[in-house]
């Protein structure tokens, strides 16, 4: 029999408490709790694979037990969704903000909370399973010998998949842009620009790591991630600490492996794939050629995908709308010289999209 997920129901409201049990048992293994001080009671003895926390509780409310167990190295890796009557803004952005993977409002929906409970826990295994990728790759990398390429890429597809998933209102983002910026390098070539540093690139490696660009959206709320709406200021700076986010998993992945040449591009990618060539961008503001060639090429790629793509913010933009959208973008957002690139090259992202779109299932 397939071993069942261990879900804690913390909640001071006994109606709330038995009602979720009997909704959650006949798919899960429940523990219900009736405060903060039973679930960390019981932490001692079990070990579950999700928390789900009421807010308004005595004694201890729910954002003093997330802090406390995101405190506890044992326990700051457990997905923990609230699940509250509180409505206020503020309220989800502290929850957010706390590190909890959502926050659902009471009274819920059955069958919503079991399907987001259901992905989380999707999502957790998967990252789980990159743990013991990255350890598999520390342990073998001095006795796999030509095998380490193909550990590598499958390391790096991993994460993108687990990326793909998170924010599946994209698609296959990773790797249309990965094509796309395929098409841009090979157009550099021809054009005999910036060959002084495309000529020190090893494209097989630098594609790969382009991968990661998105990474640190793994840490992103999918309250935030897939919202139905424009972000609030607020919001916006919480998705923008994705760069740095990602930042820090590559650099995690490296202090894991005796060989991280294949990782050289990535951290590049994920830092400044949203600096902009007048300034404006984030998170350094970097400005024209102080911007790492790697990040100019990522924020046509980035963005073009983005304008075509269906958000749950905006429908997609045609082809011919991208296009003019990256054009007019020439010097503001980005290079100019890489926007000429891009005029001669846009049937080519263009042939990127269809192929993907024909690809897709109807």
């Amino acid at each position: 029999m397939e071993k069942r997920a261990k879900i804690m129901l913390v909640d001071d409201d006994m109606p709330t408490l038995l009602m979720g049990k009997d909704m959650l048992r006949s798919h899960y293994e429940v523990y219900p709790l009736p405060s903060a001080a039973k679930l960390f009671e019981t932490l001692e003895h079990v070990s579950p694979d999700m928390i789900l926390l009421d807010i308004e509780m005595p004694e201890m409310n729910g954002y003093e037990a997330m802090r406390r167990l995101r405190a506890d190295g044992r326990l700051a890796e457990i997905p923990v969704i609230f699940v509250t009557a509180r409505t206020d803004e503020d309220s989800e952005l502290e929850g957010l903000s706390l590190g909890a993977v959502d926050y659902v409002l009471k009274p819920f929906s059955a069958p919503l909370l079991l399907k987001r409970i259901e992905n989380h826990l999707e999502a957790a295994l998967r990252k789980k399973e990159l743990a013991r990728y990255n350890a598999d790759l520390q342990g073998m990398v001095h006795q796999q010998g030509g095998r380490i390429v193909d550990l590598q890429n499958s390391v790096l597809c991993t994460v993108a998949n687990l990326v793909e998933f998170r924010d599946d209102v994209t698609g296959s983002h990773i790797s249309r842009t990965r094509e796309y910026l395929r098409l841009l390098i090979e157009a550099l070539a021809r054009e005999d620009l910036y060959q002084e540093k495309v000529s020190g690139w090893d494209m097989a490696l630098l594609l790969s790591s382009s991968q990661l660009h998105d990474v640190g959206k793994i840490a992103i709320s999918d309250a935030i991630l897939n919202k139905p709406g424009k972000l609030t200021p607020e919001e916006f700076e919480i998705m923008k600490t994705h760069v740095a986010i990602g930042i820090r998993i590559i650099e995690k992945i490296e202090e894991n492996t005796a060989e991280h040449a294949f990782l050289r591009h990535a951290k590049v990618f994920a830092a400044t794939h949203h600096e902009k060539w007048d300034g404006s961008g984030y998170p350094q503001g970097l400005s024209g050629e102080d911007i790492p060639l790697e990040g100019r090429l990522m924020a046509i790629a980035d963005v073009y995908d983005a304008l075509i793509s269906q958000r749950p913010y905006k429908p997609p933009l045609d082809i011919a709308e991208a296009n003019a959208s990256i054009i007019e973008g020439s010097g503001k957002h980005f290079d100019p010289s890489l926007v000429e690139v891009f005029r001669k090259v846009s049937d080519g992202f263009a042939g990127i999209v269809e192929q993907g779109r024909n690809a897709s299932p109807v």
